[in-house]
C-alpha cells in the first residue's frame, strides 16, 4: 500500500511483476486450530516438532525438528555492566539477559519485514523485528530495553505499590496493582512483565545500546495483569498459558545473532541468568492396559513407543506392563496418564481408531421426577438429540435500560 506516485529506478521492466520487482517472494500460510491447552504448539518449532511425530509414522522415516545453530554466538566484549535483581522468584522463576551496543536502528530487510507480514504482524524496526521473529519462530517471548535510559545500570524484576501510575505504549495511564510484576530501573517501572511495555522505553531511531531480556513468569500472575488491565498480546497470550524455561537462553541466543546481523551491533556482555530452582520434568507411570481401554484398540507397542519419543517426552524405564515417563516442561498440558493417551491418540489418528459392530450405552434419569418430566427438559433432550446445541449465555444489556445498577453485574471481558 502507497498513497501517491511511487517513483521506480531504472531496474523496473516495463511489465514486470510488481512483486519480482519489490522482492516480495510468494508463500503458503497455514492457519492452526490451537487450542488452549496447546502452547507447545503456539510456535513454528512446535508446530514442526508435531508434523515430524506424524510424518515418522506415516513414512517410516525417523524425522526431527533441526533447530537454527546458535554455535556462533559469543560475546565480542565486555563493555557493559548492566546487572539484574530478581526479587519476586515465584512470578519470575527464570530470568535470562544480555547486552548489544553500538547498533543501527532502521527498517528491517525485506525478507524479515514479508514474513512477519505474513503471519499479520506489521513491521517496526529491525531489533523490535527480530524478537517478533524470534517469538514465532520459538514461542519464547523476549523484550528489548534502551540501555541508555536504564538508570543505575541495573534492572529490577518487582512489584510495585498500588495504584503506582504507569504510562504503556498505547499512551494510555494505568494504575498499576501491588500484584502486577514489573521490569524496572532502581527508581521506575519500564514494562509490564510478560505483558505490555511501556513509553518512552521503546527503540527508536536513536537507539544505540540495548538490553534484551527472555524470561519465564508465572502463568497465573500474567493471565490475571492481563485481565485487569485489558492487555492482550502474543507475549501474554504465552506466558498465560505456560512457556518452556528450558527455552530462554537458546531465545535469546538466537535473538542476539540476528539483531547483531541486522543492526551491525556488537554484543557486549554474557547472558546474565537468574534460574535458582530448574524446573523438573512431569514424571507419568503409563500402562499399557490403561491406554488400550481407553482409545478402544491396542496399538503396537512400538509405534507408541516411537510416537513419545518424537514428541520429546524420554522413555526412562519400559517393561511388558507399561513405561515410565518424563515429560519435559515444554508441554504443561501433559502431566497426567490420561494425558500421554491422548497425545498416542492425536498423533496416531482419532480416525485410524475403527468402530465396533455394537456399542454400549448407559443412560442417567432422575429418580426423583422421573414421573413427572419437565417440559423444557424433554424438548431439550429431543433437540439435542437432533445434533442441536444448548447454550446458557449471560443477560448481557445495557446498564442505561436499568433505574439502578445496585442489582447489575459488570463483566471484565
Amino acid at each position: 500500500g502507497h498513497d501517491g506516485i511511487l517513483v521506480l529506478d531504472a531496474s523496473a521492466k516495463a511489465g514486470m511483476p510488481a512483486g519480482s520487482y519489490f522482492g516480495v517472494e510468494k508463500d503458503s500460510v497455514f492457519s492452526i486450530g490451537l487450542t488452549p491447552n496447546r502452547i507447545d504448539a503456539a510456535s513454528h518449532i512446535g508446530t514442526a516438532r508435531d508434523l515430524a511425530a506424524v510424518l515418522t509414522l506415516k513414512t517410516g522415516k525417523s524425522l526431527s525438528v533441526k533447530y537454527p545453530s546458535v554455535e556462533a554466538f559469543k560475546p565480542d566484549n565486555q563493555n557493559s555492566n548492566i546487572k539484574i535483581s530478581v526479587e519476586d522468584l515465584a512470578a519470575c522463576p527464570r530470568y535470562c539477559g544480555l547486552s548489544i551496543s553500538g547498533l543501527q536502528v532502521k527498517e528491517s530487510p525485506l525478507w524479515l519485514q514479508n514474513r512477519l507480514k505474513a503471519i499479520g504482524l506489521n513491521p517496526i524496526n529491525n531489533v523490535v523485528d527480530a524478537t517478533n521473529f524470534v517469538l514465532h519462530e520459538t514461542g519464547q517471548p523476549l523484550h528489548a530495553f534502551d540501555a541508555g535510559k536504564i538508570k543505575g545500570n541495573k534492572v529490577i524484576v518487582k512489584k510495585l505499590p498500588e495504584g503506582t501510575p504507569f504510562i504503556t505504549l498505547d499512551g494510555k495511564e494505568r494504575k498499576l496493582s501491588s500484584e502486577d510484576l514489573m521490569i524496572c530501573h532502581e527508581s521506575e517501572g519500564m514494562c509490564i512483565a510478560g505483558v505490555y511495555g511501556g513509553k518512552g522505553w521503546e527503540i527508536d531511531p536513536g537507539t544505540i545500546d540495548i538490553f534484551l531480556e527472555s524470561a519465564c513468569f508465572d502463568p497465573l500472575a500474567i493471565r490475571k495483569t492481563s485481565r485487569r488491565h485489558e492487555l492482550n498480546t502474543d507475549a501474554s497470550f504465552r506466558f498465560e498459558r505456560g512457556t518452556d524455561p528450558n527455552i530462554t537462553i537458546y531465545a535469546l541466543k538466537r535473538a542476539a545473532l540476528l539483531i547483531k546481523e541486522l543492526c551491525k551491533g556488537k554484543i557486549s556482555s554474557d547472558v546474565i541468568d537468574i534460574y535458582p530452582q530448574k524446573a523438573a520434568n512431569f514424571k507419568i507411570t503409563f500402562s499399557y492396559t490403561h491406554c488400550d481401554r481407553l482409545i478402544g484398540k491396542k496399538i503396537d507397542r512400538e509405534i507408541i513407543k516411537q510416537i513419545l519419543s518424537s514428541l520429546g517426552i524420554t522413555i526412562e524405564k519400559e517393561s511388558e506392563e507399561g513405561l515410565s515417563l518424563s515429560v519435559p516442561p515444554f508441554k504443561p498440558d501433559v502431566r497426567r496418564e490420561v494425558d500421554v493417551i491422548e497425545e498416542i491418540l492425536r498423533i496416531y489418528g482419532y480416525n485410524n481408531i475403527e468402530i465396533g459392530a455394537s456399542a454400549k450405552f448407559s443412560f442417567a434419569t432422575n429418580q426423583k421426577d422421573a414421573n413427572t418430566p419437565d417440559t423444557k427438559e424433554i424438548i431439550a433432550g429431543l433437540l439435542a438429540g437432533c445434533g442441536f446445541t444448548e447454550i446458557m449465555n449471560n443477560s448481557i444489556t445495557k446498564d442505561a435500560y436499568y433505574q439502578t445498577e445496585e442489582d447489575l453485574v459488570k463483566i471484565l471481558n
